[in-house]
């Protein structure tokens, strides 16, 4: 009897101890590293004509700059065009910056500053579009390209991905030279021509500006945004991209002797490549709490409060529940793990015809706790034996570095933010995607992903799809962001 009462006092000691633990750590937690950008006094956004701002933001719509999947279909006489109407658009700021247009019709300006020891800045948005899917150009609530103004926002492919942040940069310098700004760090403007077939333009960018021995002090371009129904919380973040995914396409091919099929072997080709995929598949990268992802989630927990903190916190005890509710997403879980993704088959070019080769694309992207040589190694374990072949479509590309949430950069940046969206949380993120900033790590200090639109989840999704359009007082917002960003940290 002794001996069972002894042996319950100790389980309720442990439950109390736990308790103690999980309530100690619950009210003491707080996200770790994290600069609010509170000590930064932020320049005044100049005037500008805002109406005017926005015909331009539906000029610019109007310009075709499309990149096609390939570059042999694309019009470069619309890049030029493009060019043309930044040069008549904004003459201030040309007269106040340097242009060189690259060969392969990338753009770099520079404002040279007045102290040559300053680090400079790098404030960055692409020149190009995605194509308006076949088909469904009659959903379009307005014609994706002619840059209608209506409901308070202007609608068109590319009025957010990304030639809102090229008009509302120039808006801002154009605004800021008019009023006399000198500033005392050069500001780099580097528009890429193909951030959407691969960012080949900011690469040759930025191997430029390394060659001038650029260093810069922080680089923004797009990538995230202000969220304002974000999951957790359900209300708005500032969700600022500190780094950005890896990519890499695997080609799995399954060689077979072909033939008819009316006398197929026992196993064909693409059997043995559906094996093949769905071995490669069957064995996902675990979910991993960790990097920006971790970072985000800490700073919803602290804000929601209640079990959400207490299972953040305690993560020795509710990480398993933690993260089977981080899986119940896709762009949640996106995050939290190296992807993986069939997306093409290419088999026989006949229905009665056996292939002599099947293969299949595999498109993946990399967390920054992971490399390409870990996704090949998991690969080639996961088929064991099986007779294929994996490469690299072409060489993958890694994941970025992670870019400081406490250094100067990211005060600005966080500041500038602020100033417009004073009530909602701050936090780092992880993009999922690929930016051309990735490109600009070998010149400057830190990298950052953000562009100061309000949208819901919702609303998020029309980006490459139907119906994109930009709302008027989110183009006011960037304007104000970037001229009070450029005026703050180049004064």
């Amino acid at each position: 009897m002794a001996s069972k009462k002894t042996i319950l006092l100790g389980g309720l000691a442990v439950i109390v101890a736990v308790g103690a633990v999980v309530g100690v750590r619950t009210a003491t937690f707080a996200p770790k590293d994290i600069a609010d950008g509170s000590d930064v006094t932020l320049a005044p956004a100049p005037t500008y004509d805002l109406q005017a701002a926005v015909r331009h933001l539906s000029e610019a719509a109007q310009i075709p700059t499309i990149s096609h999947q390939d570059a042999a279909d694309n019009d470069g006489a619309q890049w030029d065009r493009l060019h043309g109407w930044l040069a008549a658009s904004y003459p201030a700021a040309h007269a106040a910056m340097t242009r060189t247009i690259l060969p392969n019709k990338t753009l770099i300006y520079q404002w040279q500053g007045s102290d040559p020891a300053a680090a400079p800045i790098i404030v960055m948005a692409h020149q190009d579009v995605v194509p308006v899917t076949p088909g469904t150009e009659k959903d379009w609530k307005y014609p994706p390209f002619a840059g209608t103004i209506a409901d308070n926002a202007v609608w068109g492919r590319g009025t957010v991905d990304d030639k809102g942040s090229l008009v509302g940069l120039f808006e801002a310098l154009d605004a800021l030279a008019v009023q006399g700004f000198k500033p005392k760090r050069s500001i780099y403007l580097v528009s890429g021509h193909d951030e959407e077939a691969g960012g080949s333009g900011a690469i040759t960018a930025a191997a430029q500006l390394k060659a001038k021995g650029v260093k810069a002090i922080f680089t923004i371009d797009e990538g995230s945004i202000v969220l304002t129904d974000t999951p957790v919380i359900n209300g708005p973040a500032i969700l600022i991209g500190v780094g950005e995914k890896g990519y890499g396409t695997l080609k799995v091919t399954a060689n077979a002797p072909g033939g008819h099929s009316s006398m197929p072997p026992a196993e064909t080709g693409v059997e043995t490549l559906a094996k093949a995929i769905l071995d490669i598949t069957g064995d996902p990268f675990p979910m991993e709490v960790r990097g920006p992802g971790a970072s985000m989630i800490e700073v919803l927990a602290a804000k929601k409060g209640g079990v959400t903190k207490m299972a953040v916190a305690n993560q020795w005890l509710f990480g398993p529940i933690l993260k089977r509710q981080l899986t119940g997403s896709p762009s949640t879980a996106a995050a939290f793990h190296t992807t993986i993704a069939p997306t093409m088959l290419e088999g026989s070019p006949k229905e009665n015809v056996l292939p002599q080769s099947a293969n299949a694309l595999i498109n993946y992207r990399i967390a920054p706790w992971n490399r390409s040589s870990d996704i090949m190694a998991r690969a080639k374990a996961a088929v064991g034996d099986a007779k294929v072949d994996l490469a690299w479509v072409k060489p993958p590309r890694e994941p970025s570095r992670i870019s400081s949430t406490t250094s100067q950069g990211w005060k600005w940046i966080a500041a500038a933010a602020r100033a417009d969206a004073p009530e909602a949380v701050l936090s780092p993120m992880l993009v999922v995607g690929g930016t051309d900033s990735r490109s600009m790590e070998g010149v400057s200090e830190d990298v950052y992903r953000f562009m100061p639109m309000h949208f819901t989840l919702k609303e998020s999704a029309m980006i490459h799809g139907t119906n994109e359009h930009m709302a008027v007082d989110s183009f006011k917002r960037m304007i104000d962001f970037y001229a009070r960003l450029i005026a703050t940290s180049a004064g």
